[in-house]
């Protein structure tokens, strides 16, 4: 059976990660791999449920760090484990480096406040590869789909996204054993030309090779 792998993607709002997940998914699929597709907050019925209020609803930004460890949580015992444990590919859009850039970065909760609830919810659960799409705030504002009601997170100010992208570039230079950092300015069908030989040789570094049909 195949070693399971846990890929994530990571960016600001408005960076561009949901332009590559299709051709994620059949990259892994040509590699011969069943491919789940998740997202956070989300990706079981009760982390949806969670996602609603986490997206639309006002609350306190203590709550809002532990409702995401809480369908953080949902989601590793009842989805990304199992898979992984099947030998399956999980590619989840974001994970625990988004509360860092986010509640971290963007809130300015203690990093170690944050590491504590990472160790509690998945101490043993990191992921393999993590693609970090970085864009500058300007264009990813200005990407922001306009036809749509703004979410909590996307109704905030130019400086709150300046923070999250200055912490994920942070974690970037902290874990460059897992990150990739892609430039989102690029066009699409280039960044997944690029992103397709970054994959191959990522993973080959690591000892498993990815025969694409």
């Amino acid at each position: 059976m195949k070693q399971g792998l846990f890929v994530t993607l990571e960016g600001v709002d408005g960076a561009g990660k949901s332009s590559h997940h299709l051709f994620l998914k059949n990259f892994f699929e040509q590699a011969g791999y069943v491919v789940i597709q998740t997202r956070e907050p989300g990706g079981t019925p009760l982390g949806e449920s969670l996602r609603q209020l986490l997206l639309h609803e006002p609350m306190y930004p203590e709550t809002e760090l532990l409702l995401m460890f809480a369908a953080r949580q949902e989601s590793v015992q009842a989805l990304i484990k199992p898979a992984l444990a099947q030998g399956k590919v999980v590619i989840s859009d974001r994970f625990t480096d988004s509360s860092f850039a986010y509640q971290g970065g963007g809130r300015g909760f203690a990093q170690e406040r944050i590491q504590t609830l990472a160790d509690w919810v998945h101490a043993d659960l990191q992921p393999d590869l993590t693609l970090l799409f970085d864009l500058d705030i300007d264009t990813a504002r200005q990407r922001l789909t306009a036809a749509r009601e703004a979410d909590r997170f996307e109704q905030e100010q130019a400086e709150f996204f300046a923070r999250v992208r200055a912490s994920y570039l942070d974690l970037a230079k902290q874990h460059p054993e897992r990150f990739i950092v892609i430039d989102s300015r690029q066009p699409i069908a280039q960044i997944q030309r690029r992103l397709q030989r970054q994959l191959i040789e990522f993973f080959s570094n690591k000892g498993i090779k990815l025969a694409i049909s």
